[in-house]
């Protein structure tokens, strides 16, 4: 069986290989990082809450970006805040709740405040 030789990319269409390395998420073509990044992107639903789906065109199955889908998804995350972990919420001590910005406050405090 012959190996499977890949479809010939339209002029000004690139690949997901070739999109992420014109993007600059990665080095050269044989690079993986942001290939998934891309494609999780392209292949959101509509009304999904981690925003809506990157523009892109599909060829025989393939996905494909144009320069101008390019453009767009690169416009849409310049300035994107990088959203790392869980929030900073309360702690829990005793029976009271201690937001992060307050200290708990000691029992001698506590005897000074209600003298």
């Amino acid at each position: 069986m012959s190996p499977r030789k890949p479809t010939p990319t339209p002029q000004g269409y690139y690949r997901v290989e070739k999109a992420v390395v014109i993007l600059g998420l990665a080095e050269d073509e044989n690079d993986t990082t942001g290939r998934r990044w891309l494609r999780d992107g392209a292949n959101r639903k509509k009304n999904d809450p981690r925003g809506r789906p990157f523009p892109h065109s599909r060829l025989n199955g393939q996905l494909v970006f144009s320069d101008a889908d390019l453009a767009e998804i690169y416009a849409m995350h310049r300035n994107a805040p990088t959203r790392r972990g869980r929030p900073r919420g309360s702690r829990v001590i005793g029976s009271s709740v201690i937001s992060p910005q307050q200290e708990p406050e000691t029992p001698a405090r506590e005897l000074q405040n209600a003298a």
